[in-house]
């Protein structure tokens, strides 16, 4: 009982810290998406702070950071809801992938991507186990396929499904999908594959791209209030 409520309590002081947090924002400010870990974080900060110019400090367990030169206020928020965050207009710009961009794709008709920034290449591609020898993604059509992302891959095998192999059958797992196939979940995964060595790691192959990925600056079409600044960010980087 005493953890749960020291549990508890801990979640409503963070929970009180990030109310707080964006109630500090200057209302003249542009809020700018960035991812808070993850594979994109290291550089989105460098291209930030050294290639556009913003100076800020963002505090340990504090995902806000003000900028002392840039009208801007820089969130940090999951990759993942970026893309959700600039689409329905909470946030200015953001920073995110394309693969993120293609899964939220539905629920963001008002996101536009303003330009490729050139990191965080790799690709989206099915992949299944090494010794089972695919060699096309229609080989799996109508199977289970584990992936982070759902809606692109039941777009993508959608193509091959047919009365004979019947909806492929998609699971979403937030981590770890490369381990799907081997715990007997899936037989076969959608996953990012950068360099490959997680993949090929967990007894894993490519059976065939799906798309071409990497970091984006994107923003909300409709919001035309800081546009001056999103267009010197973008003339920056």
């Amino acid at each position: 009982h005493v953890t749960r409520s020291m549990a508890a309590t801990d979640n409503q002081r963070s929970r009180s810290r990030s109310m707080g947090e964006m109630a500090a924002i200057p209302p003249t400010n542009m809020l700018l998406g960035v991812p808070k870990k993850g594979r994109l974080f290291d550089k989105c900060s460098k291209l930030l702070q050294e290639g556009v110019g913003m100076e800020y400090r963002k505090p340990d367990r504090v995902d806000v950071a003000h900028c002392s030169n840039m009208p801007v206020t820089l969130v940090f928020l999951p990759a993942h809801d970026i893309a959700t965050y600039v689409g329905e207009g909470n946030v200015d710009m953001g920073i995110t992938g394309l693969d993120v961009i293609a899964e939220t794709e539905p629920d963001n008709e008002d996101l536009e991507v303003v330009m490729e920034l050139g990191f965080g290449k790799c690709m989206l591609a099915v992949q299944g186990p090494a010794t089972d020898g695919y060699t096309s993604a229609s080989s799996l059509a109508g199977q289970r396929i584990v992936t982070s992302f759902p809606l692109v891959a039941a777009k993508f095998f959608k193509q091959f499904e047919s009365a004979g192999t019947g909806p492929t059958k998609i699971k979403f797992v937030s981590g770890s999908v490369e381990a799907a196939c081997g715990l007997g979940l899936a037989d076969g995964i959608v996953d990012l594959v950068e360099t490959g060595t997680t993949m090929r790691a967990a007894g894993l192959e490519i059976v065939e791209k799906i798309m071409d990925t990497q970091a984006v600056l994107i923003k909300n079409r409709k919001n035309t209030q800081h546009l001056e600044i999103a267009e010197r960010i973008k003339k920056r980087i």
